[in-house]
């Protein structure tokens, strides 16, 4: 965590905005940190509040848009390839499994582009699926940069209150995102196994 700090009393709002962006794509990199202490900043430093959050939305759209390149690289067609393959026998999914994923995404994505920046890891991660499934670079651009821009918008709000106690608040939140993240674990499991379980059914009663 000193070297964060640390960078970011060197660099100011360029140490935010590329700070932010590795953390989009690192996600274990503590965002809650980079936005508390950079809110603290602005109480002791010549750096404003409204500069530290426009640094951060442009690191954090940075870093959406390195994911997003990488899943239009993966693309669904790749992964449907793939599970045709070995990788389907020992995951137990085929390609219409990725076809129907693509259709619930390009129905809801823009949504839930908007609404996982709220929630750790995932904020990071729905960036790749975006990409899969080529959403339109436009609306992706938007809604990334009105989801990130409010999360960074609280988070270093939070900062600014709380001052030179800012530590506790990002521990407050790294609870949270230890929280959330057991909590995506343990419904990715469950979904997974419910995902199992019907199609064993199905496969059952039509043998």
């Amino acid at each position: 965590m000193e070297w964060i700090i640390s960078l970011m009393d060197q660099f100011g709002y360029v140490g935010i905005a590329l700070l932010i962006a590795v953390e989009n794509i690192f996600p274990p990199i503590p965002s809650e940190v980079i936005l508390t202490f950079g809110g603290f900043m602005t109480t002791y430093t010549n750096m404003n509040m409204w500069g530290v959050v426009i640094a951060a939305t442009i690191g954090s759209l940075a870093g959406a848009l390195v994911l997003y390149g990488i899943g239009r690289i993966l693309n669904a067609e790749r992964l449907e390839r793939w599970l045709n393959g070995r990788l389907g026998r020992i995951l137990r999914l085929k390609p219409e499994d990725v076809e129907k994923a693509q259709a619930w995404f390009e129905k809801r994505g823009a949504k839930a582009v908007f609404l996982c920046r709220f929630v750790p890891i995932v904020r990071s991660l729905i960036s790749i699926p975006a990409g899969m499934t080529k959403m339109n670079m436009g609306k992706f651009v938007l809604f990334t940069a009105a989801g990130t821009f409010v999360w960074n918008l609280v988070l270093v709000n939070l900062g600014v209150f709380a001052g030179a106690s800012w530590e506790v608040i990002a521990d407050a939140i790294g609870v949270y995102a230890n929280i959330v993240l057991v909590v995506i674990v343990a419904a990715l499991a469950a979904g997974v196994g419910i995902f199992l379980w019907r199609r064993k059914r199905k496969k059952v009663r039509a043998g």
